[in-house]
């Protein structure tokens, strides 16, 4: 087996091994197609909400989410195909374009953004790997983007687990190469042949935010159930947010 023997070798000479590992963190995460519902937990200074969540995707390109409570977000909906997106709000019965200037802002009042949501970078495609620290099961691994990706962090750096192939922690930097937000990862559990982290808390870093975090629980997970085309529309909208 390759990672055996990545363990017993100089780190820096096998890079391709990293690569590997970056890949299969990414299947994991991902799959060529995905449903899931989840509870978004938004906690800041203001106080705590919920946010019920459904989603189905295929792959990194297509992805559509669906908003199930609180009541006065109910049916809001999202279409992601490609580096595109769009939300749909009920309540004025309008589809609107999610522009450009608007990616780095609040995701339904979370932590995440729209640039979280719309690109959601292939760490694969996107960074070229390099292998900081390796101790028993665990690496910490450095990204820094490819020239032109369509990314926004300066580098992110990742603690994987080796023997679950998931990440622990996520560490994202600016372009000034400072903190700005950590990613953590845990309730690691077997969905069908993948390990997936079921909990994952957002915390970001600058000195306004120090209260704030956000919380995913995953409560369902699917990756074998074929998702239909149909998400995949902006007519999929309207329809689906009822």
């Amino acid at each position: 087996m390759r990672l055996i023997l990545f363990l017993f070798f100089p780190l820096s000479l096998f890079a391709s091994d990293v690569q590997s590992i970056i890949k299969a963190i990414e299947d994991n995460l991902r799959g060529d197609q995905a449903y899931m519902k989840m509870t978004m937990t938004v906690v800041s200074k203001r106080g705590e909400r919920n946010v019920g969540i459904e989603s189905w995707a295929k792959g990194s390109d297509k992805s559509f989410v669906k908003i199930l409570y609180p009541t006065k977000d109910k049916g809001i909906t999202f279409l992601k195909i490609d580096n595109q997106m769009w939300q749909y709000i009920p309540k004025i019965e309008r589809t609107i374009k999610i522009p450009s200037s608007m990616m780095l802002q609040s995701w339904m009042g979370s932590d995440f953004t729209n640039d979280d949501i719309v690109k959601e970078s292939s760490l694969v495609d996107d960074y070229i790997p390099a292998l900081l620290e390796l101790e028993g099961e665990r690496a910490v691994i450095e990204l820094i983007p490819k020239p032109q990706a369509p990314v926004v962090w300066g580098k992110v750096v990742i603690t994987a687990d080796l023997q679950k192939m998931v990440p622990v922690e996520d560490i994202f930097y600016d372009d000034a190469m400072e903190k700005v937000r950590i990613l953590t990862y845990s309730d690691v559990r077997r969905v069908g042949k993948r390990n997936l982290p079921f909990r994952m808390e957002l915390q970001p870093l600058e000195a306004s935010k120090k209260e704030n975090r956000t919380i995913v629980q995953i409560s369902e997970a699917d990756f074998d159930t074929p998702v239909r085309d149909e998400y995949f529309t902006k007519q999929a909208l309207k329809r689906f947010s009822r």
